[in-house]
């Protein structure tokens, strides 16, 4: 199938599609002798499971990492669970990080009483910070 089509039925865009080839996320399509590219059917899977990828929150080099191994006839189911528990504890960092901050803009909002701007001294940008 060309170009347009598989952007279609995979519910991207052209632009994407080649994007993808650029980044070897999709192995490099046939090419008509007019110069168009031809996708076999199997790529709308294959474009899914990148979808689904970053969905999870993978990165395009992982998820690139994890074709690369079934592409060479490998399961790759290990290195997914290492790739799904180490984006687990990033995004478990990421939350104890922003329970901290919003820690700190609970505390520095209970002291940000009203005051009048004119009694502000001129050397503070402002006291609440």
């Amino acid at each position: 199938m060309r170009i347009g089509e598989l952007a279609q039925r995979a519910g991207t865009t052209t632009k994407t599609l080649r994007f993808y080839e650029e980044q070897r996320l999709l192995p490099p399509a046939e090419r008509t002798p007019a110069g168009y590219r031809e996708y076999a059917p199997d790529t709308v899977a294959r474009i899914d499971f990148i979808h689904r990828g970053q969905a999870a929150g993978l990165a395009l080099t992982q998820i690139r990492q994890i074709l690369e191994i079934r592409d060479r006839g490998q399961a790759p189911c290990a290195h997914v669970r290492d790739l799904l528990a180490e984006r687990q504890a990033e995004i478990d960092q990421q939350i104890r990080q922003l329970q901290e901050l919003r820690e700190s803009l609970a505390l520095l909002s209970g002291r940000a009483t009203p005051i009048e701007p004119d009694t502000c001294r001129p050397d503070q940008v402002c006291r609440y910070l």
